[in-house]
């Protein structure tokens, strides 16, 4: 759309002094066409090119785009990094898949790429320290839009209670609910449970107890990631 606007901007003068549009037309016609043929001329074909052959030239095409960005003097070291992402891609090549975290402080070097999916630590209660941080197997993942975590339903909900012995029975309630949510989620044999909702101190502390990690609060994009690595669904 753009370039169309900006051929119509630059025709209107010519049109103005009474050139025929049919005219203007065959010249950008004409135009196009010499375009793409020095596109042709110029294009090198990788097809036949070995491995090693197709990396070195992605990595200059890498680099080339990086010429003009703040990053532009160390383009030989995010080139190779941008190559090896895109290379990690599935078949579909969906950009979308390669997440980007900035962190403050250090130098742009420090950069590296994570064959895997990451995310920013999520706010944390206690209990969280308690939990494991590494897995040497595959663990099962489990992918939740759902929160953990008793609530004060002041603000959204109305009790009467005719006998106030009864309020002991609502407040008994609502932690035989989440206490069934948790107990569920233990029994699925998950060892690692991600959130896009808060999950609570309560829950933390019980995932600890059970030698599971638990991260709450996490980036939707993040967690998409997750679920299409894993084979997992939100």
């Amino acid at each position: 759309m753009l370039v169309a606007g900006e051929l119509l901007r630059q025709a209107k003068p010519l049109i103005e002094e009474g050139m025929h549009s049919q005219i203007i037309i065959k010249g950008f016609r004409q135009a196009l066409k010499m375009c793409l043929d020095r596109i042709q001329e110029v294009s090198v074909k990788i097809g036949d090119k070995n491995d090693a052959e197709k990396r070195e030239l992605l990595e200059k095409c890498a680099q080339t785009s990086l010429n003009s960005k703040i990053i532009s003097k160390q383009k030989k070291f995010f080139g190779k990094m941008v190559v090896d992402a895109v290379m990690s891609l599935n078949q579909d090549m969906n950009k979308e898949d390669i997440g980007i975290k900035k962190i403050t402080g250090g130098s742009v070097t420090d950069s590296f790429l994570v064959e895997g999916v990451c995310f920013k630590k999520t706010f944390s209660y206690a209990g969280f320290e308690q939990q494991p941080k590494v897995f040497t197997d595959s663990p099962k993942i489990i992918c939740l839009n759902l929160e953990l975590e008793l609530k004060a339903e002041k603000d959204s909900a109305e009790i009467r209670l005719q006998n106030p012995d009864d309020f002991q029975k609502v407040v008994d309630a609502e932690w035989t609910i989440i206490y069934d949510k948790l107990d569920k989620i233990v029994a699925s044999g998950a060892k690692v449970v991600l959130s896009k909702l808060p999950i609570g101190d309560l829950g933390t502390q019980y995932f600890a107890d059970r030698n599971i990690f638990c991260a709450g609060r996490v980036a939707e994009g993040d967690l998409k990631r997750v679920c299409k690595a894993t084979g997992a669904v939100l």
